[in-house]
């Protein structure tokens, strides 16, 4: 019988693989950061080739450590970093030219001109996004139009575009299958929400030709096999990597919250069935399809959250680890008075502001190392609130516990300042890694590895429980000061 369910977790920073038990218990894992490129302000791109290394060096790692053959595996669930998008070449496998990343704000002046045109209506309704350049689409536009012979290749049959599920997906085939999950074709720009396919409409607005795009299938379902660990073993689990972490944190029913601090900070609500239209900024998007339903979520995407405890950590060098800023903020009883705004690509969900920048405000002679630290932590729980905010003005409810995981999630510091600004508790499960945990809940089910939700409610346990101590004066005080300073970040890049 096996033994595991091996998720496949590709995030924006590092790629991870983790065993799962029965219990759903992280049995064994292995993680292996990647490198960022920058090659002009506000431009983020990965060299997918770098991707599938480091994915692959892990997967085959905790395979090592745990003496697991491929009998041992009863699946492979994958989860990834969401809008990120890459072309390459059907015959060779060859990227085109590095992925651009999601924060990558390349395209923000297409997005501008779109809205001016009077289209971002059209894809607002169709699609559940507002028009930006953190989505799949205009990135897909540039590739073909920037790329020399792009367009004509592309045309001809001879590319394949996809987000990081697809390029895994294929690289784990070998080049068999090309394919994507609901969740993440509903992250693209490309993707009707009502009729779950590809709007025509849209690529024909984009000039993108349908040959490009992989067939979407259900989160939980049959995508091939892989014969990387020696013998075939099925891939049966396919979701975005924040739709991933509400399945982990077992949010399976309208109106559940949950909230990842990963790299950005993600914040979603279950629909059910419904689909959400916000009025205040935030996103409809599929949650995930099994079992022959599609259900839905609403979302508030913030673009930094942890990436600005590692910018202080690798750019400013005033942390020599993500651990060290919790004893930093500490040692501190407040950030003396500033805010640091972490618009380093522009500000996400409710804002949409693609042209805010980074600022730090607030500053006197008596600012030091430890308040800039604290402020940087602050700004996550800051940004969580004003979507937390914009989640109850669309929906009517506010959450009376905001489910948390992520690796930020495990700075205690940072949970009790989320309980406290919010004025709600903030419950962590025993295991933080819900975005792994999803992707193989959705395998395992698929295989019957694990039987049904019942089954799967038996292994939640909380870890601890962060209940909000501040008085409201205060909170609503230092609130308001961050309403101030986001202010001055809004609009500065030409």
């Amino acid at each position: 019988m096996p033994k595991y369910v091996l998720a496949l977790d590709q995030g924006t920073t590092s790629s991870r693989a983790i065993l799962f038990d029965h219990a759903g218990q992280p049995r064994f894992s292995a993680q292996r950061e990647f490198t960022q490129h920058y090659p002009q302000p506000g431009w983020v791109e990965h060299d997918a080739l770098e991707i599938w290394r480091s994915q692959r060096a892990v997967a085959e790692k905790v395979l090592s450590e745990a003496q697991a053959g491929p009998e041992d595996l009863a699946a492979v669930g994958i989860t990834n970093q969401r809008e990120t998008v890459l072309l390459w070449d059907r015959a060779t496998g060859e990227p085109i030219h590095n992925a651009i990343v999601w924060q990558c704000r390349r395209t923000a002046a297409v997005c501008d001109r779109i809205r001016a045109e009077g289209f971002d209506r059209t894809l607002r309704d169709k699609t559940g996004l507002v028009t930006d350049a953190y989505f799949s689409g205009t990135k897909i536009a540039w590739l073909l139009e920037n790329v020399p012979g792009a367009r004509e290749r592309a045309q001809r049959g001879e590319l394949a575009c996809g987000t990081i599920d697809t390029w895994l997906i294929w690289q784990l085939t070998g080049g068999r299958v090309h394919a994507t999950d609901v969740s993440n074709a509903s992250r693209t720009l490309l993707f009707n929400l009502h009729t779950l396919g590809w709007d025509p409409q849209i690529l024909n607005y984009f000039a993108i030709p349908s040959s490009l795009l992989p067939e979407v299938k259900p989160s939980s379902a049959m995508y091939g096999e892989t014969t990387m660990f020696g013998a075939p073993v099925p891939i049966t689990g396919v979701v975005g990597d924040q739709q991933a972490s509400l399945f982990g944190q077992q949010c399976f029913h309208h109106g559940m919250v949950k909230n990842t601090y990963g790299t950005g900070c993600f914040l979603l609500m279950n629909t059910g069935t419904e689909i959400p239209r916000s009025e205040s900024g935030l996103l409809g998007t599929v949650a995930w399809g099994r079992q022959g339903r599609t259900e839905y979520a609403l979302e508030g995407s913030v673009f930094i959250a942890g990436a600005a405890i590692q910018w202080l950590r690798d750019e400013m060098k005033l942390i020599t680890s993500a651990a060290e800023s919790e004893a930093l903020a500490l040692s501190v009883p407040d950030t003396h008075g500033i805010y640091l705004v972490p618009a380093f690509v522009g500000l996400g969900a409710p804002h949409w502001d693609a042209y805010a920048r980074g600022t730090i405000t607030g500053i006197t002679r008596g600012t030091n190392r430890a308040h800039l630290v604290r402020a940087a932590l602050e700004a996550i729980a800051y940004q969580t609130r004003e979507v937390v905010n914009a989640m109850a003005r669309d929906s009517g409810l506010r959450p009376e516990v905001l489910r948390v995981d992520g690796g930020a999630a495990r700075n205690d510091f940072l949970c009790q300042f989320q309980a406290d600004i919010l004025g709600i508790p903030v419950e962590r499960p025993a295991t933080t890694e819900s975005t792994a945990l999803g992707a193989a809940y959705l395998a395992g089910l698929a295989t019957g590895f694990w039987q049904d939700d019942t089954e799967l409610a038996s292994h939640l346990k909380l870890g601890r429980r962060f209940e909000p101590s501040m008085d409201v004066a205060r909170r609503e005080g230092l609130y308001t000061g961050w309403e101030r300073a986001v202010q001055r970040a809004k609009g500065w890049a030409e």
